[in-house]
């Protein structure tokens, strides 16, 4: 099996990777917050800080009354070989070693300043701090607000319920290990530590108590009873600190003189002698460590299982966004070709029923060309005033003896020339279909997302396309308006009925301008009104058939045709231009490949160090 201070390390390593890469929340349970750590708690002036730097072994966190904890510190130690120097890094600073730990306390000071403003006020925006040292066992240490029951002048009146949340969010998590800090001088009854630690972990498996100040109690009093678990049981024995004095502070005595005193204290006590092996910073620190190594051992089934489904996640995601791809130009070339395909795929799918949008072509020739055709102004052009002015005007000086060819010819062409509108208004109708579903396929093909030049090209020769397809399709419509007046159906006018004129102009009548009676022409506008009608109904039929043939089926076929025999012609430069990516979508892939990499290290690096 591993050392425990190979796999605490390699868990501190992991957490620090995941912390700079980001991957420290969201949706779902991080890999970093899989990986246990120890989150401080306890109210204000309960002697947290004091813990932190006696387990560190420096002085280094900022000092003064009410909250001095205004925002998450979260703590890394590292344990570095003997001799070798120690330093401390912030994750906001990266490139930026502190060997001088006054300057950690004022870059941590500034670094609240920067959030919060130079005001009481919180923030949940945690600090990120390592420490890399031959003096620290490897543990990962969040430093909360303490706990307050009211707010102070200068503080929202939320400050309490806001401290409170903020703890919570963190201290609820499964793999979070709490340190409940209570002073020694207070009631334990009271200890706002105690009492959170007991609602979020009331089977106590996750709660180490440890009681401060005990050099502060009143003379003839003791802390044995909390100590021994009598007053107060924990599933994990109470740990006993005494505190650097506010004199040893102000002297700046150092840690390691700090350390040797509290040892000396607890060794020399009348009251505490015989606890004196399981008391002091140094014992909590191996305490927690030893108790982090059962915690990480227990866990590794569960870690592995989420590492194996972050990594199928981000490999799924990678393969999403894209690949690589090559710099040569047939590589180039081939990736232009297979997001071109990608696209026609979609497009396909939209007008074959597979996405949404191709139904508004049938819906074109279903109502709006139907419709267009209803409105038609036949009833004008066939009422018996225009019937008999163009009659007339066809006859010349000489009526016609038997029917008027010519004005019914006449009639005919006048009525054919309507259909024009709605049949050019059908196919452009199509070709705003088709150009809305090339918009929104180049949106929809995830491929395409990571190459915005190469959207814009594709659509250009899409539209292009389509523009030489309407053209196309409006000769054909027209055509087929122009085939019905080029050659009337004769039968039509040969099976209607021949009745004899009934009437005539009455003695009384003179025919001057009106050659014709009026059931005669009323009878000429009914004959072409039925023939139109039979005409309409053959080109309801026939211009959704030459828009399909011409727009729909061509779109399907040959969209991009052209474009591959242009792409085919250009040389590398030009095709790299057109593989200029999304710089958001490129920074996008490089975080999930760096986040690929970290998850596949952790477990591999888990594997080995774990089992071996």
């Amino acid at each position: 099996m591993a050392s425990l201070e190979s796999l605490i390390g390699l868990v501190n390593r992991i957490q620090r990777a995941c912390t700079v890469l980001g991957d420290h929340g969201g949706e779902g349970m991080s890999l970093w917050e899989a990986l246990p750590s120890v989150a401080v708690v306890g109210g204000q002036s309960s002697g947290k800080s004091s813990v932190l730097e006696s387990i560190v072994g420096r002085d280094f966190l900022p000092r003064g009354s009410g909250i001095v904890t205004r925002r998450p510190l979260v703590l890394q130690l590292h344990k570095l070989d003997k001799g070798q120097t120690e330093y401390a890094e912030f994750l906001h600073a990266p490139r930026k070693k502190f060997t001088d730990f006054a300057a950690v306390r004022r870059e941590i000071s500034d670094e609240t300043d920067r959030i919060t403003g130079k005001s009481k006020q919180i923030s949940n925006i945690p600090i990120h701090l390592s420490i890399y040292s031959p003096n620290v066992v490897n543990l990962t240490l969040i430093d909360l607000p303490g706990m307050t029951k009211v707010a102070v002048e200068g503080q929202h009146e939320s400050i309490v319920e806001d401290i409170d949340n903020m703890v919570r969010s963190y201290v609820e998590k499964p793999n979070c290990i709490i340190l409940a800090i209570s002073p020694a001088n207070q009631d334990i009854a009271t200890s706002d530590a105690i009492k959170l630690a007991k609602q979020v972990d009331p089977s106590g498996e996750r709660t180490f108590g440890v009681l401060t100040k005990l050099d502060l109690m009143d003379k003839g009093t003791n802390a044995l009873d909390v100590l021994e678990g009598r007053s107060l049981r924990l599933q994990h024995p109470w740990v006993g600190i005494v505190n650097r004095s506010q004199a040893d502070i102000n002297k700046n005595v150092d840690m390691v003189a700090a350390r040797r005193r509290e040892q000396e204290y607890f060794e020399s006590s009348p009251d505490y002698g015989h606890l004196a092996n399981k008391m002091g910073s140094e014992y909590l620190a191996k305490l927690l460590s030893k108790h982090l190594e059962v915690v990480i051992r227990q866990r590794i089934p569960s870690i592995i299982a989420l590492i194996n489904k972050t990594i199928d996640e981000l490999e799924s995601e990678l393969d999403r966004l894209g690949r690589p791809i090559g710099v040569d130009a047939g590589a180039q070339l081939y990736t232009i070709l297979e997001m071109c395909r990608a696209f026609d795929r979609v497009f396909r799918e939209h007008l074959d029923g597979g996405r949404a949008g191709g139904d508004r072509i049938y819906l074109v020739f279903d109502n709006q060309l139907p419709a267009a055709l209803k409105k038609l102004p036949f009833d004008r052009h066939l009422s018996l005033q225009n019937v008999r002015k163009v009659v007339s005007e066809a006859d010349g000086y000489q009526p016609h003896l038997i029917a008027p060819e010519q004005g019914y010819r006449r009639l005919i062409d006048g009525s054919l020339s309507f259909f024009k509108g709605p049949a050019e208004a059908s196919v452009d109708a199509v070709h705003f279909v088709l150009k809305e579903l090339v918009r929104k396929s180049i949106a929809e093909t995830q491929e395409l997302k990571r190459f915005p030049t190469l959207q814009s090209d594709i659509a250009a020769a899409a539209n292009e396309a389509l523009e030489r397809f309407r053209d196309d399709s409006r000769k054909t419509v027209l055509r087929l308006v122009e085939m019905e007046s080029s050659y009337l159906t004769v039968e039509f006018f040969r099976k209607l009925p021949m009745e004899p004129e009934k009437g005539g102009p009455t003695p009384n009548t003179a025919p001057t301008s009106d050659r014709y009676s009026e059931n005669h022409l009323r009878r000429i506008g009914s004959n072409v009104s039925a023939y139109i009608g039979m005409v309409c109904d053959t080109l309801k039929h026939s211009i959704p058939k030459a828009v399909v043939y011409c727009q729909v089926r061509e779109a399907k076929r040959s969209l991009l045709n052209y474009f591959y025999t242009q792409i085919g012609k250009r040389e590398k430069k030009q095709l790299g231009a057109m593989l200029d990516e999304d710089p958001q979508l490129m920074e996008k892939r490089e975080g999930i490949a760096k986040k690929l990499k970290l998850y596949k290290s952790a477990r591999d690096e888990i594997d080995s160090v774990a089992w071996k």
